[in-house]
């Protein structure tokens, strides 16, 4: 019997055995991720546990995501307190405005194909992009990490999505992944591995392959993988990561279940309010008023998605009563933004562009409060009651381009009836 890309991964991390869904192993890991959210407690274990040295410090980052920039005086002390362990230890730092964790970990160069890395967020997933095997841990695990280089982990069921045809003009990553979380649920995927293959796969650019892989947290996967291509060896080659070593399921691999979508039919999709998985398409809440817009985050805050907006809403003006903030992914994807007159563009007609972080998302810093009755269309990843702070607003989820459609109208709009909303990105390979 062959092999699934998880198998495969996880089996050459344990000695180089041969494993199968349900094996526990003890894996060596290629990088670690902790960022300010779950420092205290990670940091805190390897103090009591008495660890001098680190010698997986050099392949662990520090990433200042989401107290960015800190709200109170006790997460300003988290950051004095991770920058004082790197500067101590020699853990990479990627300090207050940096960027996303999901996003400077690849942008750095800090993992290939065939790689293992743990992280201490959900969205860790996004690495599998890469034809890595990336997973969420917590402090403790992240601790244990960094003092071995090692993790326990059990091999998870892995269920194989072939997705069909391609992307239609206005048609995203983002709009698969909603489709999914559908079809399967909110926890469909609990503890599986996803691994996504087919020609609307190969068709994707980077950034909406990263989308692809970063949503199956809230399918509850422990880990999403696609295949490697020429593609994936430029982007990571441009950005001085390692030799890779692609790694690819055999055609007798096993499977828990088989998923087949057929991309090419694929209106853009929408969740509702409180609920991921209540999906639907964007036609059918089209009449649905707005008052904030938001795109960015770890899902959909890359550069086409901030190209996409600007196709959109270059030389216009988001509706009245909408306010719409961009966060960029990274202080790179922020300056190539700049650099090609996006932010410009989009300052213009009139969003807000923040400093890139995870503060916005996940309601830590303030920067979207909402009242009561307010309506949020957002490319974020999730959207459960009380996600900004206010149970008494509501959450819609959708791709950034159904996002900068709708803050141009003012109601939840299909970007494919909006001039601009069609744009594609040229192929690409870096």
């Amino acid at each position: 019997m062959g092999a699934t890309i998880a198998e495969k991964i996880l089996g050459a991390h344990a000695g180089g055995r041969s494993v199968k869904a349900g094996d526990v192993v003890v894996a060596s890991v290629d990088f670690a991720m902790l960022h300010d959210a779950r420092a205290t407690n990670a940091l805190t274990r390897i103090g009591q546990l008495g660890a001098a040295k680190l010698p997986f410090a050099a392949r662990t980052a520090f990433v200042l995501d989401h107290y960015s920039p800190p709200p109170h005086p006790e997460a300003a002390n988290i950051h004095r307190e991770m920058r004082a362990f790197s500067a101590a230890h020699g853990t990479v730092l990627y300090d207050i405005g940096d960027g996303i964790c999901h996003q400077v970990l690849p942008e750095g160069g800090h993992l290939t194909c065939g790689d293992l890395v743990t992280g201490t967020d959900t969205h860790s997933t996004t690495y599998g992009a890469f034809n890595a095997f990336g997973t969420g841990v917590e402090g403790t695990d992240l601790a244990a990490v960094m003092m071995t280089g090692k993790l326990w982990f059990r091999v998870p069921e892995t269920i194989r999505v072939d997705l069909k045809g391609r992307l239609q003009p206005g048609v995203w990553a983002k709009d698969l992944t909603l489709a999914m979380l559908g079809r399967l649920g909110a926890e469909g995927a609990n503890y599986r591995a996803i691994e996504y293959a087919g020609p609307a796969v190969a068709a994707m650019e980077i950034d909406d392959r990263m989308t692809l892989a970063n949503h199956a947290a809230e399918l509850g996967a422990k880990a999403a993988l696609l295949e490697a291509d020429e593609k994936t060896f430029a982007w990571l080659k441009a950005r001085g990561a390692r030799e890779p070593r692609p790694v690819k399921a055999d055609p007798d691999a096993s499977y828990c279940e088989r998923v087949e979508i057929d991309a090419a039919k694929l209106p853009p999709q929408v969740a509702r309010k409180h609920r991921i998985d209540d999906v639907v398409g964007v036609p059918e809440v089209k009449d649905q008023r707005i008052h904030y817009a938001l795109i960015g985050t770890c899902t959909n805050g890359r550069l086409d998605d901030i190209r996409q907006a600007a196709a959109i809403l270059k030389g216009r003006r988001i509706a009245r009563g909408v306010r719409m903030i961009v966060t960029p992914a990274s202080r790179n994807v922020y300056l190539q933004a700049a650099r090609e007159g996006l932010i410009e563009a989009l300052t213009l007609a009139g969003a807000s562009v923040e400093a890139a972080g995870c503060g916005t998302c996940v309601n830590i810093t303030g920067h979207l409060v909402t009242g009561d009755g307010d309506v949020v269309i957002s490319s974020a990843n999730r959207n459960f009651k009380g996600r900004l702070g206010n149970a008494n607003s509501e959450i819609f989820i959708g791709s950034a381009a159904t996002v900068a459609a709708s803050a141009l109208t003012g109601h939840i709009t299909d970007p494919r009836t909006v001039e601009g909303g069609e744009w594609r990105p040229a192929s690409k390979a870096a």
